[in-house]
């Protein structure tokens, strides 16, 4: 597995990443780098824990419309109930394991 140093708001963190899945992963930690620095644009929220659980809330929840959209139109098509998002369960697992232990190793810093 390839490790790679990616920043998010303003943070560097080193990720494990599969071989071949670099943009794929670029294109993940942008997304979480945008939504947490509008977080802490917006200015009510510092504490970076918040923020991160904010961002990942957000993300996760539009995650989930977004494939809820997908089984309604699998549904149409398919008679088995729920086959758009059994998919996306173990990638959203993946990624909020590896926020938790970013968070862990950020917390050893303060």
């Amino acid at each position: 597995m390839k490790q790679i140093e990616v920043t998010i708001m303003g943070q560097s963190y080193l990720l494990g990443c599969p071989e071949g899945g670099e943009a794929a992963l670029q294109k993940a930690v942008a997304r979480v780098d945008k939504e947490m620095c509008a977080i802490r644009d917006a200015g009510r929220i510092k504490a970076r824990e918040r923020i991160a659980v904010l961002a990942a809330l957000n993300l996760a929840y539009s995650l989930t419309e977004s494939n809820g959209s997908a089984a309604v139109a699998s549904d149409a098509t398919d008679s088995s109930v729920g086959t758009g998002t059994n998919g996306a369960i173990p990638d959203l697992e993946t990624l909020m394991k590896r926020l938790d232990e970013a968070l862990v190793q950020d917390g050893q810093l303060l």
